[in-house]
């Protein structure tokens, strides 16, 4: 049974930071793309950043240059390193991973972490 186990959420004053986590756990052959997704209130999810298992990394145009995505493959981790935190980010985060299994891929979430910028 995989789990995808967010943690780091909180409230932050504008201007922050905070650090997402997501650790995958269970049995699994290999880790795709990982994404962070963010849901604000009566809002549809947004995609937030991809890191491919290459790597590469994309974000949307509102959190460019205050976001970063990374993992360590090592610990089945994926980060998200948030600074310059705006109202506007307020939102549940939740993560995402493609877990490979017996020769297939599935996509796996996490149940969400709660982030609110406000002073």
């Amino acid at each position: 049974q995989v789990q995808l186990v967010e943690s780091g959420g909180g409230l932050v004053q504008p201007g922050g930071s905070l650090r997402l986590s997501c650790a995958a756990s269970g049995v699994m052959f290999s880790i795709g793309a990982m994404r962070w997704y963010r849901q604000a209130p009566e809002k549809e999810r947004e995609l937030v950043a991809t890191i491919t298992a290459g790597g590469s990394r994309n974000y949307v145009d509102s959190v460019k240059d205050r976001f970063t995505i990374f993992r360590d493959n090592d610990k089945k981790t994926v980060y998200l390193q948030m600074s310059s935190l705006k109202p506007e980010d307020t939102a549940v985060y939740y993560c995402n991973a493609e877990i490979g299994y017996g020769g297939s891929s599935t996509d796996f979430w996490g149940q969400g972490t709660q982030v609110t910028v406000s002073s």
